[in-house]
């Protein structure tokens, strides 16, 4: 009878360090996986930043333009 008990506890400790250990392998998967999604989002936020200068860039380019065909139309 005891001999069956320490069966049935080898098999539920082997059970559980194989859980154990796929539980880690994807731990370390999903770290990986943030790390690469922080880089990107990394990445996008300079995008934006830059599109944002360019459109801030734009923005002064057509309100000038704007400005001098206001004068053009006074002057008219």
């Amino acid at each position: 009878m005891e001999l069956l008990i320490l069966k049935e506890l080898e098999e539920k400790i082997k059970g559980l360090a194989r859980e154990h250990a796929l539980l880690k392998k994807r731990n370390l998967e999903l770290e990986e996986s943030l790390r690469n999604k922080t880089v990107e989002l990394e990445e996008l936020s300079a995008k934006i930043k830059e599109f944002d200068e360019e459109r801030v860039a734009i923005r002064v380019k057509v309100d000038s333009l704007l400005e001098l065909l206001s004068d053009v139309s006074v002057h008219e």
